[in-house]
């Protein structure tokens, strides 16, 4: 039997050392990813999730999916958006909420049990934590719909021509939603970016058991282009993305890409990875770390520095400020209404849903009127 290994490295500019490496596919100009404001992003997340952890540690939250090792994907993906853009991620795209303007403290809420995770779209076009794996690449195709319908791709306008980018992990990629979302985006020419973070390990399950070639190389047999990139390069994650939303908001179809990162922290927070898979594997994807690539580049590298003591000094200050407004923020967070779940399922609320919410409001009153 052959190896399932997949053999077709992944496109970098930027390696480990911090060296770039010019490219004409990375972006200039008005489209270059500011490097100093994506160090900061990845930094600031990062600290989101070094938090949540500690919180859920100390009871404040039931459950949590850390993302370390996979901010330089998340960061470099989430910086190509534009505000008309929507997202659909998974549960572990904390990197990409911070890029487009979530509050990390509306993130916690899913997992201390005080929202069930709904989204204003009036507020924001990022779209629900999914946990059912694979679910939202039907939610984003079905969205893709939607935008072509209404007129908003290829218009050349561009404020006008949007595009979905959803997320999804190796582990997606045996699931019979994702293969029918591809079918409907590639049948379609819908305008949907897939961006799978290959983190290398489906819960306990590695990838070597899920494929036999490398997660882009999918994509053809559906009819639409697969871009592998390195995940733990902010610069080339940026540079793929942009050029594949790019293609979508132009009518361009559908494009996958397999982002080849590591998930260096358990799966979630009631996992134990060292029943899986060896901590020199973990050790090894240390040394890759995207932030520590990115600071290496910019503290010197090949150019003259980009960022000082003053400017590092900052961001941990921005970093301590940011830790104690999460702590006291999830502590803070409202008890759910009884109501709460009947709000924002439609963009406007039946009258039978209506009739329904308030027949359980009367009901939650009586039960609390008999137990006062």
């Amino acid at each position: 039997m052959t190896s399932a290994t997949p053999t077709t490295e992944p496109w970098s500019v930027l390696d480990a050392a911090g060296r770039l490496r010019q490219d004409d596919r990375v972006p200039f100009g008005a489209d270059a990813l500011d490097l100093r404001a994506a160090y900061r992003d990845m930094v600031l997340a990062r600290r989101v999730d070094t938090e949540a952890i500690a919180l859920q540690r100390q009871g404040e939250l039931g459950l949590w999916p850390s993302m370390l090792g996979q901010e330089g994907a998340q960061v470099g993906a989430g910086s190509a958006l534009r505000a008309q853009d929507v997202v659909f991620p998974t549960y572990r795209e904390h990197a990409v909420a911070w890029c487009f303007g979530v509050d990390p403290v509306q993130l916690l809420g899913l997992f201390r049990g005080t929202t069930m995770g709904g989204w204003d779209p009036r507020e924001r076009n990022f779209n629900l934590y999914t946990l059912v794996i694979g679910a939202q690449t039907l939610h984003a195709v079905g969205y893709a719909m939607g935008i072509v319908r209404d007129g908003d791709v290829g218009t050349g306008d561009p404020d006008r021509d949007r595009a979905v980018l959803v997320f999804l992990g190796d582990g997606a990629l045996s699931e019979g939603e994702t293969n029918e979302a591809f079918v409907w985006a590639a049948a379609q020419n819908l305008p949907v970016v897939f961006f799978c973070q290959n983190n290398q390990w489906a819960i306990s399950a590695p990838f070597s058991v899920q494929s036999r070639v490398p997660a882009a190389e999918r994509a053809r047999g559906f009819g639409f282009p697969g871009v592998r990139v390195d995940g733990n390069d902010v610069i080339a994650c940026h540079a793929v993305t942009q050029a594949a939303l790019a293609n979508a908001r132009a009518g361009g179809g559908p494009t996958l890409i397999e982002a080849v990162t590591y998930r260096r922290n358990p799966h979630t927070t009631s996992d134990d990875d060292l029943r899986y898979r060896a901590g020199s594997e973990n050790d090894e994807w240390a040394t890759r770390d995207p932030i520590d690539r990115l600071r290496a580049l910019l503290t010197g590298g090949d150019h003259s520095p980009q960022i000082d003591e003053a400017f590092l000094a900052d961001l941990a200050r921005e970093e301590e400020e940011l830790a104690e407004r999460l702590r006291g923020g999830c502590r803070a967070l409202p008890v759910p209404a009884a109501g709460d779940p009947f709000l924002h399922s439609l963009g406007s609320m039946p009258r039978d849903l209506e009739r329904q919410m308030n027949e359980h409001l009367a009901f939650v009153a009586a039960a609390e009127g008999d137990h006062s």
